[in-house]
Parts: structure tokens; sequence; C-alpha cells
């Protein structure tokens, strides 16, 4: 059986590397979603360095002042204190703040994880005492040690770094914002884990994304391996029992910061697919009309706050347009939302393999929507590292002229502006679904968006019209491309970005 292993991040330890390479107090703020890894990022990058006997971590709680001395306290003990009096001087938040100040002079790394606590009200004066003892660091030469700090809500470590009224303004020397694992990185995780099937590939990004957590998660319970019952043994042991991991996964880490209404938006997106606001505010009118604004706040909030909605914009299109439609950006929540959350909470009263069975029929519809990002950024990704057959001028995008996609719908359009080439592309989860009457469909869309005043420009240039699904066989592409059609699957893209 494989080990679990660090995987990817090349660019990011690089980076961390050369902050550590200094031998110079740094600053260096770090942003991700929780479970993306920041935590073990930093470690592994002390780790090559030599230097995990110098650091220090601490898990900052969502807390009073007393718990969040407790938790410098614990963490200090755990490690071996860089003074031998530390957990006796934890006393309050000044006299931590020079603890700190005391540990960088002996070359100490420390990471405070979640670190936008300290903008909470009752937290927010560690912020003044932090910057006296920064300032006086970043002013010696001979400070060798550092600070990391670590936040996964975007708005609030701005607000504590780079709102001017705030005491840490300006003080950061380095910063990071760490995303999901990018399809290289996956490609090579499945890879060691013997899953090759794009279809197990597809169910498990369509679920945990490029998550490192999620699927460490998968491996200490045993389920990333290839198995023929793949579907419902991960849903099951990650979900559904007693001890599953993430079966409180989302009510932790994402709906408990929310309040009002925003579950019910959310859920309304996850559900129904991407909607338009008109869409979306029909359905949340149902049980009584709101006020224009408060949906319009929600959203806001949901978008700029949290990042759990994106509004998606049709290709070549302005944000003038009405047409705009919104959609969750991240796949676990809307996996959670559209299919495993019923029946997880079903399955009280229903025997377990009935509620799994109804979990995986949801989960179906919801990849449908995934497979579409997926193809998306990995075209994008492709593009960007100089491989695949497409050179990208342009992001790649969905086509609708109405919001409701009753007339136009094209699953992705791409460009080449240097070699006037323009990509069309139609997104199945089978390749069986793309029969003669998708095909005829997907050619008339097409030839209405070069019909509009949209498209007319790309009339002359090169037109190509791709199908993608997960796997093609042989005889499929055969059959497609004398429909005249390019065939691309995971595998195509696997190929084009490992080899």
């Amino acid at each position: 059986m494989a080990e679990w292993g660090f995987y990817g991040r090349r660019v990011e330890l690089a980076e961390i590397d050369k902050i550590l390479a200094r031998r110079r107090f740094f600053f260096c703020a770090i942003s991700g979603r929780r479970r993306i890894g920041k935590t073990s990022l930093i470690q592994e990058a002390i780790r090559r360095r030599g230097l995990a006997d110098k650091a220090i971590y601490v898990q900052v709680p969502d807390s009073d002042p007393r718990g969040v001395i407790q938790a410098f306290e614990d963490s200090i003990e755990d490690v071996g204190a860089p003074r031998d009096d530390a957990r006796r001087v934890c006393k309050d938040f000044q006299s931590i703040a020079v603890l700190l100040r005391d540990s960088w002079a002996l070359g100490w790394i420390i990471a405070l994880d979640e670190f936008q606590y300290f903008n909470r009200a009752s937290l927010v004066e560690f912020q003044s005492y932090l910057q006296s003892e920064i300032d006086f660091a970043r002013s010696r030469s001979d400070i060798g040690g550092g600070l990391f700090t670590l936040g996964s809500i975007h708005t609030e470590m701005t607000a504590i770094l780079e709102d001017r009224a705030s005491p840490l303004f300006n003080r950061v020397t380095d910063s990071l914002h760490i995303g999901h694992w990018d399809f290289e990185t996956l490609y090579e995780m499945f890879r060691a884990h013997g899953i090759v099937d794009p279809r197990h590939r597809l169910f498990l990004w369509s679920i945990f994304e490029g998550v490192p957590k999620f699927y460490r998660d998968c491996f200490d319970q045993g389920v990333l391996k290839p198995i023929a019952s793949y579907r419902s043994e991960t849903l099951r042991t990650m979900f559904f029992e007693g001890s599953s991991p993430l079966r409180d996964e989302a009510d932790n880490w994402f709906l408990r910061e929310l309040r009002g209404r925003y579950d019910t938006v959310l859920t309304l997106l996850a559900r129904l697919g991407p909607l338009s606001h008109g869409q979306l505010r029909a359905e949340y009118d149902r049980t009584g009309p709101a006020q224009e604004n408060q949906l319009a706040g929600y959203l806001k909030v949901l978008i700029e706050k949290y990042g759990m909605v994106e509004k998606l914009q049709p290709i070549l299109s302005s944000d003038k347009q009405r047409n705009a439609r919104y959609v969750i950006t991240d796949n676990f929540l809307s996996a959670w939302l559209a299919a495993i959350q019923r029946n997880v909470r079903l399955a009280r009263i229903r025997p377990i393999e009935e509620a799994v069975a109804k979990a995986d029929v949801s989960l179906q519809i919801h990849e449908g929507y995934a497979f579409e990002k997926l193809v998306r950024q990995i075209t994008e990704e492709c593009s960007r590292k100089g491989v695949g057959d497409f050179p990208l001028t342009e992001l790649v995008a969905g086509y609708w002229n109405k919001a409701d996609g009753s007339d136009i719908e094209i699953d992705m359009i791409a460009l080449d502006e240097t070699n006037r080439r323009i990509r069309f592309g139609s997104c199945k989860r089978s390749a069986t679904a793309h029969d003669s009457q998708a095909l005829a469909t997907f050619e008339e869309h097409v030839a209405r968006f070069l019909a509009t005043k949209t498209g007319a420009p790309y009339r002359d240039w090169r037109i190509e019209k791709a199908v993608y699904a997960p796997i093609f066989s042989s005889f499929e592409r055969e059959a497609l491309g004398r429909a005249g059609m390019l065939c691309i699957d995971m595998d195509d893209f696997e190929r084009w970005l490992t080899f």
C-alpha cells in the first residue's frame, strides 16, 4: 500500500525557502481556504531547511483572551520553550508578544494559524503589542527568526494587515496565497495511489476538488484506492458512519460562521445549479417576498467576504449585461448541500445503504456541473504551462445570451487570437451522452452564436468543435471524429500535463 506523501507545491515551497534563506526577520502572511494545506506547507518548508526543532505552531482558537493565551502556553510547552521561563511568562497578550520577539532573536520560527481571529473585538489589542515587537525586530539585522500568519477568511486578514487604521498595516514583508492543488499535482497523487480510472478521479474531484486534507482523510480511512465500489464505499466511510471524518465538516468549517438566510441561498444554488439573479430571487421568494436589497446583501457577503459564491459572466460579455449567473465556488460545499447533507440526515431513520444510494444518484447531477468546471480549469492550466493543443489568449468560459439558457447555451468557448482559432466545447460526464441529438443541438447553438453580434467577428476564424468526457473509447473517438468533433478526455489532459 502506498504511503501518503507531500505532493506538488513546488512554487510555494521555493517562495518560502527564499524567505527562510535570507536569515533576517520576516513577517509572512499566508492565506487560503481551510484544509488547503497551509500548515503542511509551512511544516514541509521548515523541515527541508532543517529548522523543525526551532519552530512553534499555534492554532489560534475562536475564543476569549484566556483561551488564546492557553493555546500559546500549550504550544510552547509541546515543543520545548525557547526560554526556560516561557510558559510562566505567558500571562497576557503583551507578555506573549515580548516572548515572540525574544524567540525571533534566537532564530525561532513562529506560525500563528487562524490569525483572522485577532480581528475579534476581544482579541484586537494583541495587534498593537505585536506591532511594537515586529517594528523592533525589523529594525535589527541580527534577528534571524520570523513570523508566519495563516488565515482562512480573506476579508478579515485584509482588515488586520491592509487596513490603514490597523496597527499591523504595512508590516508584512512577504505574502502568499495558497490555492487548490493544480491538476498536475492531482494526477501525481492519483497515480501514487493507483487511481487510474478517469471516472473515479472525476468522482473524487467533484467532491474534494484540490483540497489536500480531504484526500489525506480518504487515505487514512482506507478508501483512496482502486476498488470497484469506490462511489458507495467513499460516501459511506467519509460521511455516513458514526466515525466518518467529514460528516460535520461543512457545518463546522463553512456554515457555522454564517448568520441569517445565507444557508438558504447556498442550498438553492447547490441544488438547482447556476442561477440568474431573477431565478434565484424567484426561488428565494417562494416562502414570501423578500426585499430586493436583502438578497443582494446576502450575495455580496457570500461573494466578497467568504468567497463561497461566484458571479459568472458569459465569455466576451461586460459586467453591465444582466445575464450573469451565480454558482457556489467550492465543490465540497456544493456536493454537501446538493446531495450529501439531506441523505446523512435520512440515514438517521432509514438504512445507511438506502441513504448512500440516494446521495450517489444526486451526486451524478452535481458531477455534470463539476465536469464543466474541471474542463475549463484544466484547459487554462495546460495553456498556462505551455502544453496541450490550444494556447489561450482569453480565459475559458461558457456562453449564454439569455440568463436561463433557453436560446443559446455553450458549455465552453476558448479563443486563440494569435492563430485566429476559436474552439467550442460540449461537456458530458459520460461519452455516450454525446449522441446524435446532443451533437445536433450543439451544432445548432454554435451556429446561433456565430450569427449574433458577439459571434460575428469569429465567422472567418478557424472553427473547432470539441466534445469532452472523462474517457472516450477508440470506437467513440472514431465515430465522433467522423461527425467533425475533436475528442478530449481526462487521459489526454494527463498526458499533456505530466509527460
